[in-house]
């Protein structure tokens, strides 16, 4: 926790657009899991670890507070709630912006590229990789000194390519799901245990939606495909309506989007939520190095900790002259991307940069594009407003009554890697989780936009949509599935 909380003061200044503080509320009830008074006494202990710089310190609220602070909230048998503060982030972008200071660094950054065999050299060891291109089929090789496996739930496999290994990973899945802010609309993040096995989850605001999550459930399966099941849909269901009974329950039809994925969970014995969230560096015999586990706040130290173990392993096998290059690690004091000339001695920062970006973007700019372009792109916010004063096609919204725009779409391939048009809805906008169509009305007109930027052709832009509607379809699939028997449909 002491990591993870002085890691997040760290990322919230050199990502102060992406990592920002957020109220969490913890409601506890009569004959629950954990009491008011010990969890309390927990939020001193949470705030004495994070030396009492986060964002906010606790405050034990009474069951009257409560009611105040979340009126929708459960209030039978409520014995109180701490509210106290975290941080949220945009995971895509988090990691995105990292890629893209990486090849400012003059780091060659290859999307779309798997790796499917590993080179050695006449010792055995481990001397490059052998890669296929996902579009054209070719294959090209890189060799380098050192090889670092840092692949997520991709670990194992990546380490058989070398060879026999032991496993390293139990992959457990999360799911969310969102709905509408109209039907479900809690003021702060809710920790709450889930009512039937008390599980640890969240209801969280996210602006006009709301999401529910997560589960975990072992998954040994491709986490290309992973997916919610109608089994995960109704157990967060069950939970939202559960600590939400004053709205009319929430049903499947209520679900606008569901998103998945793998925790690359070290392997360990007990039920999922009780294996290691911490993280393992490996070297295996033949040079190469892996890392395991971990969770996103801790990304940093992480790499900054893999990093130290490759030096070391190329002091070991002779590279000292290329070494005497490398200096200390600058990554806790050097900002992102977005973070460089943000807004430092003003009250609100981020009402400062939006300020900054709605002015730069002309008559074609709202105020909340601007806000969505501030917490987005942060000072590159500015550029990408200024691209729609440029070219008025990039002022178009991409879903009517959005605030996305076709800039986006444009910054997205020139700027950060975009080679799909999941790149763009999923990954580089969250228009795929936060329109009531997933953005199906808009993958012609992004694929068009996409084509003419990158010399696409008719059928790859055809193609590109197809990949965009299985996709979303992926993330449907729930819907086709048995429902579980032991609930309703409509969950009451």
């Amino acid at each position: 926790v002491f990591e993870a909380v002085s890691e997040r003061r760290v990322l919230m200044d050199i990502a102060p657009h992406l990592v920002t503080p957020a109220p969490f509320l913890f409601p506890t009830y009569k004959g629950g899991r954990v009491g008011f008074l010990k969890l309390d006494v927990g939020m001193w202990l949470y705030d004495g670890l994070s030396l009492f710089r986060s964002p906010r310190l606790h405050r034990a609220l009474s069951p009257r507070q409560v009611a105040a602070e979340e009126p929708g909230l459960l209030q039978d048998g409520l014995t109180g709630a701490p509210l106290y503060y975290d941080c949220a982030t945009d995971d895509a972008r988090l990691t995105l912006e990292n890629a893209m200071d990486a090849r400012r660094l003059g780091a060659e950054v290859r999307t779309h590229t798997r790796v499917v065999g590993m080179l050695h050299d006449a010792g055995g060891r481990i001397a490059g990789v052998r890669l296929r291109d996902a579009f054209s089929g070719a294959e090209s090789e890189v060799r380098a000194r050192v090889v670092i496996n840092a692949t997520g739930p991709w670990t194992d496999r990546v380490r058989g390519l070398a060879g026999e290994r032991r496993a390293l990973l139990r992959p457990t899945r999360g799911v969310h799901l969102v709905v509408d802010a109209a039907r479900l609309s809690p003021h702060n993040t809710l920790v709450c245990f889930h009512p039937r096995d008390g599980r640890l989850l969240f209801v969280l605001p996210w602006g006009d939606r709301s999401y529910v999550g997560t589960t975990d459930t072992d998954d040994a399966g491709d986490p290309a495909q992973v997916h919610a099941t109608a089994d995960d849909v109704a157990y967060l269901l069950e939970a939202a309506n559960h600590y939400f009974p004053q709205a009319s329950p929430l049903t499947p039809a209520d679900v606008i989007s569901t998103w998945a994925g793998l925790r690359p969970l070290l392997s360990g014995e007990g039920s999922e939520s009780s294996v290691s969230r911490e993280h393992e560096i490996l070297v295996d015999p033949d040079g190469l190095i892996t890392i395991a586990g971990g969770k996103l706040t801790t990304f940093r130290k992480m790499a900054q900790q893999v990093v130290e173990q490759a030096v070391a392993l190329l002091r070991v096998t002779g590279a000292r002259e290329s070494l005497a290059r490398v200096g200390p690690a600058a990554t806790a004091t050097t900002p992102l991307p977005g973070g460089v000339d943000w807004p430092e001695a003003s009250e609100d920062e981020h009402a400062a940069m939006t300020a900054r970006i709605l002015a730069a973007g002309g008559e074609a700019m709202t105020l909340e594009t601007a806000r969505l372009f501030a917490t987005t792109y942060g000072a590159r916010g500015v550029g990408v407003a200024e691209r729609m004063v440029r070219d008025p096609s990039a002022a178009e919204a991409l879903v009517p009554g959005r605030p996305e725009r076709m800039a986006q779409v444009d910054v997205a391939v020139d700027e950060e890697f975009a080679q799909r048009v999941s790149d763009v809805l999923v990954r580089r906008t969250q228009i795929h989780y936060r329109d009531h169509d997933q953005g199906l009305g808009c993958a012609e007109a992004v694929a068009a936009r996409m084509g003419a930027r990158l010399g696409w052709d008719a059928a790859r832009v055809a193609a590109e949509v197809e990949h965009y509607r299985a996709e979303v379809a992926l993330s449907r699939r729930w819907r086709s599935e048995a429902w579980p028997s032991a609930v309703g449909r409509t969950l009451p």
